[in-house]
């Protein structure tokens, strides 16, 4: 990281990510590489995770792993279930205080939804997105 964005790019508690994501959503080149570099890593640590958990003597009925670039990736492949929680453009808008392109790169939300398996639009309560998990779980766990 170091080698390729400077020295500004570390600050005392490790990587600012602050800091790279200024960069790299500037520049397309920069944001490739960075996705070269972290894609690979992250799912061979999410692999590993899923081994380790699999192989408890008691594993739980149901893991559940975020990944905000699932089928941008391919890594839909990697799982039994999708669920997708969308929300409306301006509230996203209005969770994020600072405005950037990176949703230009998504695949639109109507794509995503036609394919999970299961799909929520997040505009509600933080109760009604509770009772929509709580649903998906009882349903996966059953």
């Amino acid at each position: 990281m170091v080698e390729r964005f400077g020295t500004d790019v570390i600050g005392s508690d490790g990587a600012d990510r602050a800091k790279i994501a200024e960069i790299v959503f500037r520049d397309p080149d920069h944001l490739d590489w960075l996705e070269e570099l972290l894609h690979p890593l992250v799912v061979r640590e999410n692999l590993a995770w899923r081994a380790e958990v699999e192989s408890r003597p008691e594993p739980p009925p149901l893991t559940v792993t975020e990944v905000p670039l699932l089928y941008e990736t391919g890594a839909d492949q990697r799982f039994d279930v999708v669920v997708v929680i969308t929300a409306p453009d301006e509230l996203r808008r209005a969770r994020r205080p600072q405005a950037d392109d990176r949703e230009q790169r998504l695949i639109p939300d109507a794509e995503k939804v036609a394919l999970a398996d299961y799909a929520y639009v997040n505009d509600g309560t933080p109760e009604e997105l509770d009772a929509f998990v709580g649903g998906v779980v009882a349903q996966l766990t059953a």
